[in-house]
């Protein structure tokens, strides 16, 4: 999983707050943007914010090539994953003196797997400041709170928690933002368009991480 965005994740949860994480929005309007964008415009719109985290990937990707040695990374994942598959084939056929071999090395993959992660937390304690800026200080200004309409809700999370669409009780509400059922919100077209860019642009840069 990239950690960027499991902290783009839980930073959304904050953008849904009444008045934003840092006190942009004056009031309980429901989410992030301008009643006068200075974008206007569904197609302007949807290509502007897709450039916007086209360009915080590609600063990603820069930031890690720098700090991380993805000789080294590339090789821990490569054991690690190895270990991994190797243990669980011999737990799926009980072989208990291959799986008690196996699990002797358990405290030395763990320090291979935290290694893993610290590696993959340095360049994120930057990244994570520019994806801040963008959120609250650039995209409010430029788009309107909802930038497309869906076909069908994404709110696949129950409850309130995560809401990437308007509901149709919001679209019904005259002092909610959402204007049309099923319309995307600004924050959340910018955070599905970084996910759908984010693998091409690693794999383009070969600073592909996981863990």
């Amino acid at each position: 999983m990239e950690f960027d965005f499991i902290l783009l994740f839980l930073d959304t949860i904050f953008l849904q707050e009444d008045g934003g994480f840092f006190g942009f929005m004056e009031n309980a309007r429901g989410g992030l943007g301008s009643d006068d964008p200075m974008i206007k415009g569904i197609v302007p719109a949807l290509f502007a914010v897709s450039g916007f985290g086209i360009m915080l990937n590609f600063f990603n990707a820069a930031v890690r090539r720098k700090m991380v040695d993805q000789v080294k990374l590339k090789r821990i994942m490569k054991e690690t994953r190895a270990w991994q598959k190797e243990r669980m084939a011999a737990m799926r056929s009980k072989d208990q003196e291959k799986t008690d071999q196996l699990n002797k090395k358990s405290s030395y993959m763990n320090k291979m797997s935290m290694e893993m992660m610290q590696m993959n937390m340095r360049p994120m304690m930057i990244t994570f400041v520019p994806l801040i800026l963008i959120f609250y200080l650039v995209l409010p200004f430029l788009f309107s709170y909802t930038v497309a309409l869906s076909p069908v809700s994404l709110n696949v999370i129950p409850g309130d928690f995560f809401q990437l669409t308007c509901t149709a009780e919001q679209a019904l509400d005259v002092e909610h933002v959402c204007k049309e059922e099923n319309a995307l919100y600004l924050w959340a077209w910018y955070f599905l368009s970084s996910i759908a860019f984010s693998g091409i642009i690693m794999k383009l840069t070969k600073t592909t991480m996981g863990v």
